[in-house]
């Protein structure tokens, strides 16, 4: 399940950058805030879609990847409650979805990770020996 988020993750961060750079909707968001986030939907997509096929991801990255997650999600609220920009009613909409979306992949890695882990510890543990 994990490597299954971090791959839907990699693929809808890397597509929405993409679909952010060339078709640049308006949503009331500076174009220079737009290009920006794209590119970095775009990098950041490949890399976690690769992080996604390793054979055991990294722990400590996914984490990293969880809070960022976590705090994209919330920003996105935020910046579309609090009308950090002159937002459209689309760029509300697209901006809230997107947010939610990447809570829901937020929590998808960490409940993979936790079955990871919870999979991985299985039978590592000492058994006690009875003295009896």
């Amino acid at each position: 399940m994990l490597k299954f988020a971090l791959k839907l993750d990699g693929v809808a961060s890397f597509t929405l950058g993409l679909l952010t750079l060339l078709i640049r909707p308006e949503v009331g968001m500076p174009v220079g805030w737009q290009i920006g986030l794209g590119t970095f939907c775009v990098v950041y997509g490949v890399g976690v879609f690769f992080l996604g096929t390793r054979a055991t991801p990294d722990r400590r990255i996914v984490l990293l990847v969880i809070i960022g997650n976590l705090v994209w999600g919330l920003d996105s609220i935020l910046t579309a409650e609090l009308a950090w920009f002159p937002l459209t009613d689309s760029g509300v909409a697209l901006v809230l979805a997107q947010g939610l979306a990447v809570i829901g992949f937020a929590v998808l890695q960490y409940v993979g990770l936790k079955r990871a882990g919870s999979a991985s510890d299985h039978g590592t543990q000492p058994r006690s020996r009875s003295l009896a």
